[in-house]
């Protein structure tokens, strides 16, 4: 497997230090750990999209005044 070289700032370091330290895990660990649970949220996301995207349809047919707040006019609120 390859290696990897990551640089950080003296105080990003030492933020990062402080989170291995505060789950009680090693840097090398840690920085394992949050590669893997970046991957899985990804993931997570994705197939939340994909979900949202399969209802919307049928969401925007039960409730047809709702307007996503993306499509809401400045200074909208929901109904």
């Amino acid at each position: 497997m390859p290696s990897l070289n990551v640089t950080f700032t003296d105080e990003e370091m030492e933020g990062v230090r402080a989170a291995a330290a505060a789950e009680g895990k090693s840097l090398k660990q840690y920085l394992h750990d949050l590669g893997v649970r970046e991957m899985q949220r990804k993931r997570f996301v994705s197939g939340a999209v994909s979900w949202a995207d399969r209802l919307r349809a049928e969401f925007d047919e039960a409730f047809p005044d709702e307007v996503p707040p993306a499509q809401r006019g400045e200074g909208a609120t929901a109904a």
